[in-house]
């Protein structure tokens, strides 16, 4: 009967559950605004991976937490592993600031 009236209450509003690590991470750098510098930019230009697969990667990706939180001058640096929509394995050096996110490169894994 509670779990009922949970689902009821929190069906039909935006509403995010998140208990583990990876999911608060991926939910803070994809919630602020978002650059790109120009090392990302040269590699979007390939056409090897575009947008669309950095916005899904920033979803359904791993951060890598052995080689995340590492300071950069006024933020983090995030890495984060995913893929694109033909496969491919990529990684993307993210540096989270308190009040935006920069994509600083993509690597080909």
């Amino acid at each position: 009967m509670g779990c009922f009236f949970v689902a009821m209450v929190l069906s039909g509003k935006d509403t995010r559950c998140n208990y583990f690590p990876n999911a608060r991470v991926l939910n803070d750098l994809s919630s602020k605004p978002f650059t790109v510098s120009e090392v990302a930019a040269v590699k979007l230009k390939e056409n090897w991976v575009g947008m669309v697969d950095i916005k899904r990667t920033l979803k359904y990706g791993d951060v890598d937490f052995d080689k995340s939180n590492v300071k950069y001058k006024n933020g983090k640096i995030y890495i984060v592993e995913g893929k694109t929509t033909n496969n491919q394995p990529i990684i993307l050096e993210m540096i989270n600031y308190t009040d935006k996110v920069v994509l600083k490169d993509i690597i080909k894994k």
